[in-house]
């Protein structure tokens, strides 16, 4: 509201002039009102999209970004909900597979899955996201008190069981999904990418135009070739079309082609893989694809705690399309 002129009063005006300080009282109180409901809305909405390259967002208590592990494997295709994550990682699994951890913030579907285990990569890679949602199926024994004492806040099925169904289109383990609204009260509304430091803008000088990249694990392959009419890099997976759902072709406005210490860690699955575990503190190269171009870029996060910062060569911020993220962890 704006304060009305005090210049030329009417003698109406000037009647009024006695009950200045009651009148001054009330307005002060009006806007001690003001600022405590802006601060209370301000805390609904979680405001984590302003964090600095490499800094820490501002927690908002009650409420959680949701990262849900996701299975990748060809009985799990088509998965649900995945066209709809914020950022989307993928990382390498036992035998040269692939699995997915997917990150809600902005918008929660209905659906999401199918929910698969975690591994013990995804708890250093979860600490820029300050305490998140973990919702995945289960865990190496040995991994289950690790997971526990992480600063996350785990949601396995036996955890939230209203919040997780079995699918009868596929066999098990490939049919578990996850309903979100019956996991956590709220998320905050904003773009996962604020909270690991990561930024949206046009695109930096330079780069290589690439009609198309390939990135091969062991026992996975993944494709990305832009389409200028949907402004996005479409996915195959193995060589087909990686499709949602809904059956249309996954995009992704923006891919991250990470390049990571990838090491054995000192876990097994139960037929004695060893578990890979993903270096994601630390630095190096990376690469970058947006708008039909690739850039080279380097990474860099000193603490777990510390979200990640992408850097163009000559040090500046490297800013992302503006959609979804893919970011594709590669063996260096």
């Amino acid at each position: 509201m704006r304060n009305r002129s005090c210049c030329g009063q009417s003698t109406t005006a000037r009647k009024r002039a006695g009950r200045g300080p009651r009148r001054k009282s009330a307005v002060a109180t009006l806007a001690m009102l003001v600022a405590t409901l802006a601060l209370a809305v301000s805390g609904c909405q979680g405001g984590a999209g302003t964090r600095p390259p490499g800094g820490r967002a501002t927690p908002v208590p009650g409420s959680h970004v949701l990262a849900v592990k996701i299975d990748n494997v060809g009985p799990a295709r088509p998965q649900t909900g995945l066209d709809k994550a914020d950022i989307v990682y993928v990382e390498q699994v036992e035998s040269g597979l692939s699995r997915i951890l997917a990150l809600y913030s902005s918008h929660v579907p209905p659906v999401v899955g199918p929910v698969r285990s975690a591994r013990e990569t995804d708890l250093e890679l979860l600490r820029q996201f300050d305490r998140p949602t973990l919702a995945f199926s289960g865990a190496q024994t040995k991994l289950l008190p690790v997971i526990k004492a992480a600063p996350l806040n785990a949601l396995p099925p036996d955890k939230a069981p209203a919040a997780y169904f079995r699918s009868r289109d596929r066999a098990a383990p490939h049919n578990l999904y996850l309903r979100p609204e019956r996991a956590l009260r709220d998320t905050p509304g904003t773009n996962a990418a604020g909270y690991a430091g990561l930024s949206f803008g046009p695109p930096p000088p330079g780069g290589k135009p690439t009609a198309a990249y390939t990135v091969r694990y062991p026992a996975a392959r993944f494709g990305f070739t832009w389409s200028a009419g949907r402004q996005q890099w479409l996915l195959t997976m193995d060589g087909t079309p990686f499709r949602a759902a809904s059956g249309e072709q996954l995009g992704a406005a923006t891919v991250i082609l990470q390049y990571v210490t990838v090491r054995p860690s000192s876990f097994h699955d139960r037929w004695g893989n060893n578990s890979p575990y993903t270096e994601t503190v630390g630095s190096g190269a990376a690469l970058v694809l947006r708008n039909g171009t690739a850039y080279e870029a380097d990474w860099k996060r000193d603490t777990a705690e510390s979200g990640t910062a992408f850097t163009t060569p000559d040090g500046g911020r490297m800013p992302f399309a503006p959609g979804q993220i893919w970011i594709v962890y590669e063996a260096r």
